[in-house]
């Protein structure tokens, strides 16, 4: 299955239980579209926030953020990773 990169940003100051309340919304109603979120980061300095997850499609993956309450600025496949 693909994966993707998405970014969110204006998040400035998040916290690691805003970052982990997000990510489990995310989690939560994940297998609806098919994706599956390995793993989130962010800079609470900047305000971004890193997705990675595996998807069918970009679409599915914003499908998920926006109604977990976060939509993506970006979504970027990552064709290629070692």
């Amino acid at each position: 299955m693909p994966k993707f990169m998405d970014v969110h940003r204006g998040m400035n100051g998040i916290t690691s239980d805003q970052l982990t309340q997000a990510h489990q919304a995310d989690l939560a109603i994940e297998r609806e579209e098919g994706v599956h979120f390995e793993h989130t980061w962010a800079d609470p300095e900047s305000g971004t926030v890193y997705c990675l997850s595996e998807a069918p499609s970009a679409e599915a993956v914003q499908r998920i953020h926006e109604r977990a309450g976060h939509r993506a600025d970006e979504v970027h496949q990552v064709p290629l990773h070692a």
